[in-house]
This record gives structure tokens, C-alpha cells and sequence, in this order.
């Protein structure tokens, strides 16, 4: 029987499931006051209507309570609202869990990307040795980071877990009392998580998820591609920045980074217990049931960190495993070697450390720290810098900074900032002499804007008594001019005959950072992609010059706006001119449950991202390289899509809309992450220092989406003015990479709902202003759809679209609540002798809106 389309299945699968069990969940009992079950759907019915109406968010509101309500209290108004906003949480969840489990069924998991299509598409075009060849030396690494705006709770998560596994079985009795636990489980966190709190969750991804996942792939193509032969690449490296991203959190501590990393250890040495017991119930011949128990025995001690233990070294794991399947092989006809060897791959990837805890600092505050031990050292007398240090050019300084050695000892410090950033380096140290060198081998520095911004954090490094450092140093390009001068920077510190000794070190290797998502909130969509994009081709070409093999890390964000949406697509859109010997991806808060959050979503997105690699290396070639007119005429748009969004940025109206119109100033007052929502303690809202999460999350929560979209429009009106349009058009039907930049565009598009805040136009001071935004919009889906010939948003991807329709349309009423309370609160803003106490309830009403909008959206933020 043919496969049905994948929006049937979704039909099938998801939506009519959904109607079913939510019809379930409407009926419980919840509350004894007002069946909230039953008036939710009316709300939501008012509302769809209203806005058709084009009535505002107050309007929807009140009329709803005129209609269905006898004449209730200001109280129970707001009561009821919350109990909404608890309802849509759980509705959220609901679909959360049937899209989970209908996952296998909705995506082909031996699909394009997968890895039986990427083997039977190799051995059609004789290309299997040349797979072999690639992947041996190719490698991803998604990392999870310390952003966590997923919200969720692990009692939340848990109950999750277990209605995906009731609903794959359709086992309804079952089904009914998680609705209900449900329900009755409490979802918001009363106090902020602390950043082992923010650790601790994403750990279990690790355990529970991770672990399965990306073994299974390596035991995979070692027993399919490889047919058994050893690959001598663990492929798949895990990164991890909870406890060690240190980036204007300063909850970070030495200690929460110990703290993690010894964490981290306990947990995989727990998952080899385990799977060690496994191994003892079926190996029970010959002397092998010795030899494991003797393994299974030093892991136990080892993960408890026994004191009469004989510490365990990944090696004499390896061996003892090893040892094993040798045996097995001689003496035992192989019986089990599978499981035997499932279990030595998973020691070979995942070592003794899970994942790699990288460490990540800003450029500005090293700055200070080093200006700091240079006025310190000087007064001790140690004659490390020289006495006129701070007066030197910028050369001199990078020469000094080359040569300098020491052991800085932190105690000596008086500034916390100094103490904390050198215990840092020391901690490295110690990880690595714990849990092996991969367990802490990065250092990131944020906002890195030249050489001596690397040098600074060297010359750190080295003052920690590490003259020849184990260690990376890794820049982050972040913002437009930094990206345009990156491969300048690059090439000065290659000709840097100190800096080039550590490369040789390091096997020549060097890894560059760049930051799709300040990028963005700096310089507008298409200029932060195609930024970017050029800045990967001069550092791949500068690199190659020097013999480097450059590495490129992606910081990327859950929405379109911060590097998200289809990044598998992105991928295989690179051409020849960038190296592509590794992909390295930040994933981050809902994009690390929608896209990894189940086995099988796991499995299948790694896949993709493997398929990814393989594909723009075998078998696009040269097809995604770029012709000088398509490179001119996607420069032009870029140029002006960022002139339209600078301007945009420096209208008057920019910040104060923001702080006033938006969530903006609510991400900090919500528990969700333990990092504050901008880099400075200042009161003021200052552009700069504002986070990219809470900035593009509050466009997101406005459904106005803008560092998506905005300058789009204008930059492809400009084409069509001219006659020029069918420019454009080439560039979309040739360029897989613009392609996959207007893909992701429109889903930032189908995420809008302008009619929520229509109401802002009427206002006298920003009535104008959002004008400029709906505009913009209006003008980018016009022409959008000319230039894909679609007759709708997402045409091509009908169950990606039908999935986000969904989802916002079981939001909208949070939306509106939302909407009616910052219109309250923005009224008493304009009242001297405002209700205090009310205004708190707005507030509430407010943050306690983030969470379902959040959640929903999957890669708002």
C-alpha cells in the first residue's frame, strides 16, 4: 500500500488525536467553582470571532464576560483568567505528548537524510568508500545550552514521557489519569533555577535520551557501512555549557562548574553500570561473568566516589572491555558480541565526561580582569608585564602577551570578577585530570572583536601554570563588523608564531564561533545569515592558506531570527568554499525537546544532521557554489534589508515600544533561567547590553516576530521597483542557501498575528510605529509569495504549517489575555493614584502568559 502524505498522517495522527483526547482532558473535574473545561472553548470561540471583527484584545475579553458570565467581580474575572492560562499550559503539553508519539509515524524515519538513505544512495553512485572515507573523519556536535527557555518542571517532563509512551499504545484508562495528574501538577517555578538547577534538567536529556540515541547511529554505521570494522572516530561529540557559560551569569561559580562536571561523570558512569548488569545477565559463560562483575564493581565504586576504591581510568575500562571480546570471539563462536560492542562504542564516544562542558566568557570583562593582573602583579613586584603595559600600541601588548608566564594564584585578587575568571582556568585543569581531557577542553570568548581579545585570554590561560595548554581558544563573531573583520583577526593570529605553536599542538586545528543570534538582533535577517555565510568562506580560505583546519560552531537560537527553523536544510545548502568537516550547533531551550526530546526525535534529527554533512560534501559539489551575479545580487539585498533594519533600530520610538508595548521587561521577573535578561546591571534599558532571547522572545510574544522578517520586504521591493525581480528569482532557484534563508523567513511570517495588536495603531504615541512593523510585514509576505510562487505561507511544507496553526490557534486565548492584561497595566501607567495591588495582578497575569506562548511557539526564543 502507498504512503500516505505526511499531512494525512499528521491529520491522522496528531490533529484528530488531539481533538480527542482534549475533549477528555475538557470534562475533568479540575476546580469545584466554575467548570473552567467548559468555558475555555467559549473563550476561545469569542476570540477567533472578535478578531475577525476586528475587535481588540479588551473588547474580546469583556464581551466574553458580559455574554457568558452574570455580572462577576473584578476577582473572579482575573480568577478565571488564570485558570485559562493553566488549562492552555496543559492543552500545550497535550499536543506536545501526541506529536511526540506520532513522531515515527508523521516523518520517514528511512527517509531523505536518514542514514539507510544516505548508504543505499552512496552505493548507487559507487560512492561508498568515499562515505567510508568522510566519515571517518567527519563529526557533529549539537550543545546544550544554558538558556532553558523551556520551562517545564521534571515532574512535567516525566508525565510527558509517559503520555507519549500511553498515546503510541492508544491506552485511553491510562490516558485519562496522566490528564488528570496533569491537571493537577504545578507547572510554574515559584523560585528562579540556579544554573546546576538548569544543569541537572538538561542532564537527563543526556541520560535518558542522548545516550540511546546517538549510540545506536554509531552501532549502526559501524555494523552497516563499516560491516564491523573499527571507524576510529566517535562521530558524535555532546557539548554543554550549563555551569560553565559564565557570559554575564554571575551565578556561574568555580564551584557550580566543579559541581556540573563531577555531575556529569557520575551520570554516564551510572548509564555503564547499567548497561555493564545488562551485559552480566547474558554473558554467563566461561570466565567472562568474572571479568564483568570485576568491571561492573569498579564503575559502582567509582560513580560513589568510594574512598577505598581503586580509581577507575577510561583506558582500563576500554581494556577490560576489550578483553572481553576477544575472548568472545575465540572461545564463544561471538555470542553477544553485539551487545558487547554496543557497550564499547558507547565508552568511545562518551568517554568519561557525557559531554564537553565548555567554558564562555565575554571579550570585555577578560578585558578587565587582565587590566586588573597587570596593575596586581606590577605592585607585587613579580615583573610579569611590564611597567608601562597599559600605555603600549595594541601590537606591543599582543607581543607581551605572547610571551607571558606564571602562576597566578587567585586569593591575591580583591575583585570577585579577577578571582572567579582565573579558579576558571583552574577548573579546567582539574576536570580534565578527573574526567579526561575532552570533559573541559573549550574556551569561549563572547563578543570577540580582534586579536588581542584571543591574546588576552591566551596570555590568562598560560598565567595558570599551563605553558602548553590542553585547551581551545575560541572566538565568537557576533555582530556585523565583527564578522566582517574575522578572517583578518584569523590571519594575525596564525601569523603569530606563539599562538601558531598551540595550533600545532592541537593538530591544527582551530575552532571559530559565530553568533547567529546577536547577529540578528545587530544587523537584521538576511545581512546576520549572509554575514556569516561570507565570513565562513574568507575564514575557510585564510585558514586553508595557513594549513588550518578550521571548525566552525554555529551559536544558534530556537526561531528563524537566531539561526533556527530548518537547520538541517541550512547545512546541506553549503557549498564547496567553507569547511565542512564538522557541524557544531548550540541547541537550546524548547528546540532541545521538540527536536531531541524523544528517542525517536533524537535519532532522527542527528541523522539529519550527519545526512547534512554527507550530502554537501558527495553529492552537491559544486552545485551550491555561488555564480558572481547571484553572490552580487544576495549581497545587495543584504545590504539594503540592513540599512532598512538599522534605520528601524534607530527610530525613537524603537526601545521605548519595546519596554513599554511588550513582554520585554517580564523575561526577568519569569523563573525561567537563572541568567539575568541583560548583560549590565544598569536600569536603564540600554540596546547593547540587552539579551537576544528576551528580545526576539518578546517580538514573539507580540506575534510581530520582526527580526525575522523585517527588511525583507523592502530590500526585494527595491529589485521589483527597478525591473530587476527576475534577479532575485534566479538567485532563489539556484541557491540552496537563500533558499533555506526564505524558508525559514516564512515561518517567522506564519507565526504572526498582527490582528492581536491591532489595537496599538490607534495609540497616540506608538500608533505610527506599529504602522512601520505591519508595513514591513504586509510588503515581506506579498512578496515572498511572488518570488516562491505559493498561494499560502509554507506551501510546500503543508504539515510543518498545519502544526503551527494548531498551536497558535490553542494559544490564542493566552495571547489575548495577555494582550488585556498589558493594556491594563499600560492604562495605570498613565494614571498617578493606580491600584497597586492591581497592577500586580497584571503583572502576574502577564509573566504567568510567557510560559504557554513559550512553549507553544517551540523556537520563540
Amino acid at each position: 500500500m502507498a504512503r500516505k502524505p505526511k499531512i494525512e498522517r499528521f491529520n491522522e495522527n496528531v490533529l484528530a488525536k488531539y481533538q480527542i483526547y482534549n475533549s477528555i482532558f475538557m470534562t475533568l473535574p479540575f476546580d469545584t467553582i466554575t467548570n473552567t473545561g467548559v468555558l475555555l472553548p467559549l473563550f476561545k470561540d469569542v476570540c477567533e470571532k472578535g478578531y475577525e471583527l476586528h475587535k481588540n484584545p479588551t473588547e474580546i475579553v469583556e464581551k466574553f464576560f458580559a455574554q457568558y458570565q452574570d455580572n462577576p467581580s473584578e476577582k473572579d474575572k482575573h480568577d478565571l483568567l488564570f485558570r485559562f492560562i493553566q488549562y492552555i499550559e496543559r492543552q500545550v503539553v497535550l499536543f506536545d505528548a501526541i506529536e511526540d508519539a506520532a513522531f515515527p509515524v508523521v516523518n520517514n524515519m528511512d527517509g531523505r537524510g536518514t542514514l539507510r538513505s544516505i548508504k543505499e544512495e552512496a552505493q548507487a553512485k559507487g560512492q561508498l568508500e568515499e562515505l567510508k572515507d568522510y566519515l571517518r573523519r567527519f563529526k557533529i556536535r549539537p550543545t546544550l545550552t544554558a538558556h532553558p527557555t523551556q520551562f517545564y518542571p521534571g515532574t512535567v517532563l516525566g508525565i510527558i514521557h509517559d503520555l507519549d509512551s500511553a498515546i503510541r499504545v492508544n491506552d485511553l484508562a491510562k490516558i485519562k489519569k496522566l490528564l488528570a495528574q496533569l491537571g493537577k501538577t504545578a507547572f510554574f517555578k515559584k523560585e528562579k533555577p540556579t544554573p546546576f538547577d538548569e544543569a541537572v534538567s538538561l542532564i537527563w536529556y543526556l541520560e535518558n535520551v542522548f545516550y540511546h540515541s546517538a549510540s545506536t547511529i554509531y552501532n549502526y554505521i559501524q555494523e552497516n557501512i563499516f560491516e564491523g570494522e573499527e571507524m576510529d572516530n566517535d562521530l558524535i561529540n555532546l557539548g554543554f555549557w550549563p555551569g560553565g557559560d559564565r557570559d554575564g551569569n554571575p551565578f556561574v561559580t568555580t564551584e557550580t562548574t566543579l559541581k556540573v562536571a563531577k555531575r556529569l561523570r557520575k551520570t554516564i558512569l551510572i548509564n555503564y553500570y547499567r548497561d555493564m548488569r545488562e551485559l552480566k545477565r547474558r554473558i554467563t559463560f566461561g570466565n567472562l561473568q568474572e571479568k564483568i562483575i570485576k568491571l561492573e564493581s569498579a564503575l559502582y565504586d567509582n560513580f560513589y566516589y568510594s574512598k577505598t576504591a581503586e580509581p577507575l581510568s577510561i583506558e582500563a575500562l576500554l581494556n577490560g572491555l576489550l578483553e572481553i571480546k576477544e575472548e568472545l570471539i575465540e572461545e564463544h563462536q561471538s555470542l553477544f558480541l553485539e551487545d558487547l560492542q554496543a557497550m564499547i562504542n558507547k565508552v568511545k564516544v562518551f568517554g568519561f565526561h557525557f559531554a564537553t562542558l565548555d567554558i564562555r566568557q565575554d571579550s570585555r570583562v577578560h578585558h578587565k580582569v587582565l587590566t586588573d593582573i597587570v596593575q596586581k602583579t606590577n605592585e607585587a613586584g613579580l615583573g610579569i608585564f611590564p611597567e608601562n603595559y597599559e600605555s603600549l600600541s595594541e601590537k606591543e601588548q599582543i607581543k607581551v602577551l605572547s610571551e607571558v608566564k606564571g602562576k597566578l594564584d587567585p586569593s591575591i585578587f580583591e575583585e570577585d570578577i579577577t578571582r572567579a575568571t582565573i579558579e576558571s582556568i583552574y577548573a579546567i585543569q582539574t576536570i580534565q585530570k578527573d574526567n579526561g581531557e575532552r570533559a573541559a577542553n573549550r574556551y569561549i570568548i563572547s563578543n570577540n572583536g580582534g586579536e588581542l581579545n584571543v591574546m588576552e585570554t591566551f596570555a590568562m590561560i598560560r598565567l595558570c601554570d599551563w605553558q602548553q595548554p590542553t585547551v581551545d581558544v575560541i572566538p565568537l563573531f557576533e555582530t556585523v563588523p565583527d564578522l566582517k573583520v574575522a578572517h583578518a583577526v584569523m590571519e594575525s593570529l596564525y601569523s603569530n608564531p606563539v599562538y601558531m605553536d598551540h595550533l600545532k599542538r592541537r593538530g591544527m586545528k582551530q575552532t571559530i564561533m559565530l553568533g547567529f543570534s546577536d547577529g540578528t538582533k545587530d544587523g537584521g535577517y538576511l545581512m546576520a545569515n549572509w554575514g556569516i555565510f561570507k565570513a565562513k568562506e574568507e575564514l575557510t580560505e585564510i585558514s586553508r592558506k595557513y594549513d588550518v583546519d578550521v571548525i566552525f560552531f554555529d551559536g544558534r537560537g530556537g526561531p528563524p531570527a537566531r539561526g533556527g527553523g530548518n537547520t538541517n536544510q541550512f547545512y546541506a545548502s553549503l557549498g564547496p568554499t567553507i569547511e565542512d568537516e564538522q557541524i557544531q550547533i548550540t541547541v537550546q531551550g524548547q528546540t532541545i525537546s521538540s527536536n531531541f526530546g524523544t528517542l525517536d526525535s533524537c535519532q532522527y534529527n542527528l541523522e539529519q544532521l550527519l545526512g547534512a554533512g554527507v550530502e554537501n560534501q558527495l553529492t552537491t559539489n559544486d552545485a551550491n557554489r555561488f555564480s558572481e551575479e547571484n553572490k552580487k545580487t544576495m549581497q545587495e539585498l543584504a545590504d539594503i534589508s540592513y540599512q532598512t533594519y538599522v534605520d528601524f533600530k534607530s527610530h525613537p520610538k524603537f526601545l521605548p515600544y519595546l519596554e513599554h508595548m511588550s513582554t520585554l521587561k517580564y523575561y526577568g521577573k519569569a523563573n525561567i533561567g537563572s541568567r539575568p535578561s541583560k548583560r549590565s546591571k544598569s536600569t536603564t534599558l540600554d540596546f547593547g547590553d540587552l539579551r537576544a532571547i528576551p528580545f526576539v522572545g518578546s517580538w514573539s510574544q507580540l506575534k510581530q516576530n520582526v527580526p525575522g522578517f523585517y527588511g525583507v520586504g523592502t530590500a526585494l521591493k527595491s529589485f521589483e521597483d527597478r525591473g530587476e525581480f527576475d534577479k532575485v528569482v534566479t538567485l532563489y532557484k539556484d541557491s540552496a542557501f537563500f533558499r533555506a534563508l526564505i524558508a525559514n523567513s516564512m515561518m517567522s511570517l506564519t507565526k504572526s498575528f498582527f490582528e492581536l495588536t491591532a489595537y496599538m495603531k490607534e495609540d497616540n504615541e506608538y500608533g505610527k510605529f506599529w504602522d512601520i512593523i505591519h508595513d514591513e510585514f504586509e510588503l515581506t509576505k506579498k512578496l515572498l509569495m511572488k518570488l516562491t510562487g505559493y498561494s499560502e505561507l509554507m506551501q510546500n511544507e503543508p504539515a510543518g504549517r498545519a502544526s503551527i496553526d494548531m498551536r497558535e490557534k490553542i494559544v490564542l486565548p493566552l495571547l489575548t489575555i495577555q494582550q488585556y492584561a498589558l493594556k491594563k497595566i499600560q492604562d495605570m501607567n498613565r494614571t498617578e493614584d493606580a491600584d497597586t495591588e492591581l497592577r500586580e495582578v497584571y503583572e502576574k497575569m502577564v509573566t504567568r502568559s510567557l510560559f504557554g506562548n513559550i512553549n507553544a511557539s517551540r523556537n520563540s526564543a
